[in-house]
């Protein structure tokens, strides 16, 4: 495993899709690796986190959060702290999330230099609370389904490649019996995305003590029905130490 932790500040768009593009295989085996998450994102989405940064500084919360750097990593984050409040919160659901899956927050080896850098670690370290607030499992399609929330939530290019080479691996498994139905479910999360508040805007550390159910309702839309599918294999596991 590589060790390091230097962002490919200046590299070109071509120097950096063949970083990401690697990544992202390396990413297929081991979604938790502590280096290849964060330099994938930050490869293909370099200028949208500059975009987002602008967003961000013209709202209270998006400048708070600027201006503090919130952490939800492994060390920082007091899952037992989330997992004393009052079952249905947001924390103690975070905390049960973590708990139901065998694993802990993810982690970046790489030094938090700038704004951008700080909202593309900011983005990895949410997935998981993502999941939580939308309500997508993690099985494949649930992470496809919130990869689609994401492209239309944040317009990220990470989750569009993501996106584009699950085409392949959904084709693989179920032919063309299912991809119709596919298509409605990633363009139904991508609608959600679109009409929801953005998520990296949202200080969720000051709302752990509030119901889920209400936080969800309030800064996303509501689901679209969707036709049924099978949900596909397993991601690989991310282990219970990173």
């Amino acid at each position: 495993m590589t060790t390091n932790t230097t962002w490919p500040v200046g590299a070109s768009l071509l120097r950096r899709l063949f970083i990401g593009f690697r990544s992202l295989t390396i990413l297929k085996y081991e979604p938790d690796h502590p280096v290849h998450g964060p330099l994938f994102g930050w490869c293909l989405d370099q200028g949208t986190n500059q975009r987002l940064v602008s967003e961000l500084t013209e709202g209270e919360d998006g400048a708070r959060i600027l201006a503090t750097r919130p952490t939800l990593q492994g060390p920082d984050l007091d899952l037992a702290a989330l997992s004393a409040l009052p079952n249905g919160t947001l924390g103690r659901e975070f905390a049960r999330y973590f708990e139901r899956n065998g694993i802990h927050p993810f982690l970046t080896t790489f030094e938090i230099t700038t704004d951008d850098v700080f909202i593309a670690k900011r983005y990895r370290e949410t997935h998981d609370l993502l999941h939580v607030i939308t309500g997508y499992p993690t099985h494949m399609l649930g992470e496809m389904e919130l990869q689609a929330f994401v492209l239309g939530n944040l317009r990220l290019p990470s989750a569009a490649m993501i996106l584009f080479f699950s085409f392949g691996i959904r084709f693989g498994l179920c032919g063309l019996r299912e991809l119709g139905g596919y298509v409605q479910r990633l363009r139904a999360a991508w609608r959600r995305g679109q009409r929801s508040r953005m998520m990296l805007g949202i200080d969720f550390e000051r709302h752990w003590a509030r119901p889920l159910r209400e936080v969800a309702a309030e800064w996303c839309a509501p689901a679209e029905p969707v036709p049924e599918l099978t949900a596909g294999v397993h991601l690989p596991p991310r282990t219970a130490t990173t």
